[in-house]
């Protein structure tokens, strides 16, 4: 209770501008038919079109149905229809709230901030996210890699950042910001990770530039095999910050190494048929079948690699081929995960534990380019945060299995230090001790 007064003084003491929102739409992969929605933490608001309060004060026990129709959605609360209107919005009351998202056939997820509803047609709903920034940064880490030491969730921050900020208006003419699928970067679910929050906002205001100083592009991928590759193999542009470099610490990973058996046959007549390859060519046909990737190459024989590697389904286009020992297949046997281009993930993970700095890491797989701090991110803020979340990891380690609600749970003190700097007017210092008068009832 102590420090996380104290943390409010601390937060009391600063001028943070955190709170602006973005918009994702949810569940951009999937045709969502209905979608119910409960809620965790905190209470809602539901309103209708255009600020029209349908129902007031929504939390534990109450659930929201919403389909779509032919001229919008049909809102529903605990059986009660409302009827059909343009569009619905649940809209969180305060900072510590927290919905539970239940779309007819797909996974639930849960998320913060606000909901907004309407239909593309009378069979599929638009579902829109309303968030802070920084906490639809922290959900998209935590979708995007693996790993248990907060440096690699900050380089993680920084990319993702940093592509958010040059893509802002990717769809703009859908009405939002960003999907929540690789299209733009996956944001699975809210962020449940205190280390997460903790990389998270050690990066903040933290992105990547070029020699100019200018936002570039931070492509990543799972696994480079060993070697990243060039953008202008991959995609049409050279550019020069994307270069490919030796990456020996992507070896001995996850997604390292790969192999795949094809048919030989198969193998050959795709490369007749697709490309209009000669296999009837003693050198043609040689090449296909003992083609070797020592290092990265764009092409083999004339044919794109990575065009090869989606027409197969491979991992990535870092791949050699042999023929088995019958003769009847060849062998594909392949390093990394993904297009090679920029960060390797699995590289990142394997630096970040030998002690390498998060700097470093930009540095190596982002040619030239380099950290930029915005001046206007508020540092006795971030390293007050840090502070908090460090001791809340810390005091989870010393008390392993213990069991926790919602409200309980590292988030929830966080927000709970939040809704007291909604509720009070001052800090008061003086009711530091009495902890009394700081009691949350929930």
């Amino acid at each position: 209770m102590k420090r996380l007064l104290l943390f409010l003084a601390l937060l009391l003491s600063v001028s943070v501008s955190y709170a602006e929102k973005v918009k994702v739409r949810l569940f951009s992969n999937n045709k969502i038919e209905a979608i119910y929605v409960s809620f965790d933490l905190g209470m809602y608001d539901l309103y209708a079109d255009d600020g029209m309060l349908l129902e007031p004060s929504l939390g534990e026990g109450m659930t929201v149905e919403l389909k779509p129709t032919a001229t919008g959605v049909s809102i529903a609360v605990n059986g009660y229809e409302y009827g059909n209107f343009r569009s619905a919005r649940l809209q969180a009351t305060d900072t510590a709230c927290i919905m539970c998202l239940n779309p007819k056939g797909v996974k639930q997820r849960t998320y913060e901030g606000d909901l907004v509803v309407s239909s593309f047609d009378k069979s599929n709903l638009k579902i829109i996210n309303e968030v802070e920034f920084e906490t639809y940064l922290a959900g998209v880490v935590q979708s995007e890699i693996y790993g248990q030491q907060s440096d690699i969730f900050r380089v993680q921050a920084m990319i993702s950042r940093t592509w958010a900020m040059r893509n802002m208006g990717k769809h703009k003419a859908d009405g939002y910001n960003f999907c929540d699928y690789v299209h733009c970067q996956a944001y699975q679910n809210r962020c449940v990770r205190p280390d997460i929050i903790l990389g998270t906002m050690q990066s903040s205001g933290e992105t990547i530039v070029d020699a100019d100083g200018k936002l570039i592009d931070t492509p990543f991928h799972s696994n480079s095999g060993g070697q990243t590759a060039n953008s202008e193999d991959v995609w049409r542009s050279a550019l020069p910050y994307l270069r490919s470099v030796t990456d020996t610490f992507s070896f001995h990973m996850r997604q390292s190494n790969w192999t795949k058996v094809i048919g030989k046959e198969k193998w050959l007549n795709y490369f007749a048929k697709t490309h209009k390859l000669d296999i009837t060519n003693a050198t043609v046909r040689d090449e296909l079948l003992s083609f070797q990737q020592p290092e990265r190459k764009a092409r083999i024989l004339g044919v794109p690699l990575t065009r090869v590697r989606t027409d197969f389904g491979l991992k990535s286009t870092f791949f050699s081929v042999s023929v088995d020992d019958k003769g009847a297949n060849v062998i594909l046997t392949g390093h990394g995960y993904g297009h090679g281009v920029g960060l390797s993930q699995e590289g990142t993970i394997r630096m970040v534990g030998l002690g390498i700095s998060y700097d470093s890491i930009i540095r190596h797989y982002y040619t030239g380019a380099s950290v930029h701090k915005d001046e206007n991110v508020s540092e006795s803020y971030v390293e007050n945060f840090v502070t908090e979340i460090s001791k809340i990891i810390e005091e989870d380690k010393a008390n392993p299995g213990q069991k926790k609600s919602k409200k309980d749970d590292w988030l929830g003190k966080l927000f709970r230090v939040r809704d007291r700097m909604d509720r009070e007017e001052e800090f008061d210092p003086s009711k530091q001790e009495m902890e009394e008068d700081w009691k949350v009832e929930w």
